[in-house]
């Protein structure tokens, strides 16, 4: 028979595990990864084109393919951000009704702040 490790009062309050840290451990690790390609591309790319003036970082930002990657240098950067701030907040705010409001804010502000990158580089784009 197996036998728990959970304490007698663990039991009576239900607490555990919450089965999703390690997904969520996986995702923070895969966009982690995907920035350490995107984010050194993206500076040097930048920091080329804008040798270049204005009218070149221009040229630069809307040629397609850069668009789209630094659409997903911005939105793995945010996602990462998104995932980091919760675990702080999950971690070190006690009331759980700060701590829901925190955790929607937090989902929110990174929503908002990609879709007005999105907005930026769409338009930079497409003029």
């Amino acid at each position: 028979m197996k036998e728990s490790l959970r304490t007698p009062l663990g039991k009576v309050r239900g607490l555990g595990s919450a089965k999703h840290g390690a997904g969520h451990f996986i995702t923070q690790r895969v966009s982690a990864i995907g920035l350490l390609f995107l984010v050194p591309w993206f500076l040097i790319s930048l920091i080329g084109a804008t040798r270049g003036g204005y009218d070149a970082a221009l040229a630069w930002a809307s040629e397609p393919l850069n668009a789209v990657l630094t659409l997903l240098a911005v939105g793995a950067a945010l996602y990462h951000m998104r995932l980091g701030m919760q675990v702080v907040i999950e971690d070190y705010i006690a009331k759980h009704g700060t701590k829901n409001v925190l955790l929607v804010l937090n989902t929110f502000i990174c929503v908002v702040l990609f879709a007005a990158a999105a907005y930026a580089v769409l338009k930079i784009a497409i003029s």
